[in-house]
């Protein structure tokens, strides 16, 4: 039996069973990962709020302050320069730590993967509840950035909502990519390579990612600028450009909304054939 064959055959558990017994049980799921993330919920806010706050405080109030501001290609301020960057990082930030490291662990030592299999759930559906509650927790982390951004900056902030639509759109597939990569990270990546991971992947993930400048303004550095749209952080960055700071440069929404969707798609497709290929093993 092939691998795309096992992923679409439910567990015993479920064969035979009802949509609502799979829904109850997919929420069984949720409401743990919950009252989890409610005992730790200090650490998921500092992890969440520490890495933006310390940006939006250095560069847009600091720098300013003494002197080092930056200004755009067209007279905009850092501050508005970096929001949009922000918000997809803090995003997909939260996705690789609300999936990557727990699972990364769960299939290591504690073995608390095998607790959830138990679940009456196929195995693609457990995957999946992952990345559904992953993607809640990416978004509260994009919405923490909007406050921050207006109450600490010591320039102007040019940021509006454009387009409510296409924010809608953007920001889901920010929450899905963010999930679905940090399960393909997860399944991946050995407790004892987690330092590895940021170290290899995350970080130039980030700063090869536009977050701090469009991806049009690398056009000087032409073989770089091909080179990062191999980056979905990239498309992310780009969509929320176009939906918050329409006048600075970015992608056609043809170009970004296409590539990250593309993107979710791989990235979950892999993740749950990643995940299903751990559990076997």
């Amino acid at each position: 039996m092939s691998d795309a064959t096992v992923l679409r055959t439910p567990s015993p558990a479920v064969a035979g069973g009802t949509d609502s017994g799979f829904a109850a049980a997919f929420y069984g799921l949720i409401v743990r990962d919950l009252r989890v993330l409610r005992r730790n919920l200090g650490e998921f806010l500092g992890r969440t709020l520490m890495q933006p706050f310390l940006f939006v405080f250095v560069f847009t109030y600091v720098f300013p302050k003494i002197g080092q501001g930056f200004t755009g290609p067209s007279g905009e301020t850092f501050a508005t320069i970096l929001v949009p960057g922000l918000i997809a990082v803090a995003i997909v930030f939260t996705g690789i730590m609300a999936v990557g490291l727990p699972l990364s662990i769960e299939f290591g030592a504690t073995k608390e993967i095998e607790d959830r299999l138990m679940a009456p759930l196929p195995v693609w559906a457990v995957a999946v509840e992952k990345v559904v509650f992953a993607a809640g927790q990416s978004l509260l982390a994009g919405l923490c950035v909007f406050p921050l951004v207006y109450f600490i900056p010591a320039t102007p902030v040019s940021v509006h909502v454009s387009n409510w639509p296409l924010l809608i759109a953007v920001m889901f597939l920010a929450c899905i990519l963010s999930g679905s990569l940090g399960l393909v990270l997860g399944t991946v990546v050995r407790p004892e390579k987690i330092g590895l991971m940021f170290a290899i992947i995350v970080v130039p993930l980030t700063f090869l990612g536009c977050v701090y400048y469009p991806w049009a303004t690398l056009d000087p550095v032409r073989w770089l600028q091909m080179l990062v749209l191999l980056n979905p952080l990239v498309y992310l960055c780009e969509g929320f450009r176009a939906a918050l700071t329409p006048a600075l440069p970015h992608m056609p929404t043809w170009a970004f909304l296409g590539a990250a969707a593309l993107a979710c798609v791989v990235l979950l497709w892999s993740g749950i054939r990643l995940f299903y290929r751990r559990v076997i093993t």
